[in-house]
């Protein structure tokens, strides 16, 4: 069972830059991976990022690509997502997940929810003037 807990979400002005942090702990080895999700009032949650343990690898989805960048330290088990550029559309709860069984890049581009089994509470971002 791993422990996921993620911190530094906020308010922030349309345009402006935040940076979230998720810890997860108790993998046995370097394989899967940690995911950023996030989930807006009315909507189903939806997959941001995914880093691959063992490589680094990130995947990403379309409309954050060229905005958002996940990064991680040496350890691989301390992941930040640095959100640049913000609109309001991407107010939301923001969630890191991880799985410690490795699904490979066509899954893990796929950002579906259902490849991670471990979840953090979840972080607000608001996005508005």
């Amino acid at each position: 069972q791993l422990h996921v807990a993620e911190s530094g979400g906020g308010l922030v002005e349309p345009g402006g830059s935040l940076t979230l942090s998720c810890t997860a702990s108790g993998f046995t080895d370097e394989s899967g991976a940690i995911g950023w999700f996030r989930q807006a009032p009315g909507k189903e949650r939806e997959g941001v990022g995914v880093i691959a343990r063992w490589d680094g690898t990130t995947y990403y989805k379309h409309s954050v690509k060229d905005r958002f960048t996940i990064s991680r330290d040496s350890d691989k088990n301390t992941v930040s997502l640095q959100m640049n550029s913000l609109k309001p559309e991407d107010t939301a709860v923001y969630f890191c997940a991880a799985d410690g069984t490795y699904y490979g890049g066509s899954y893990y581009a796929s950002l579906r929810v259902d490849l991670f089994s471990s979840w953090g509470q979840g972080t607000q971002v608001t996005v508005s003037s």
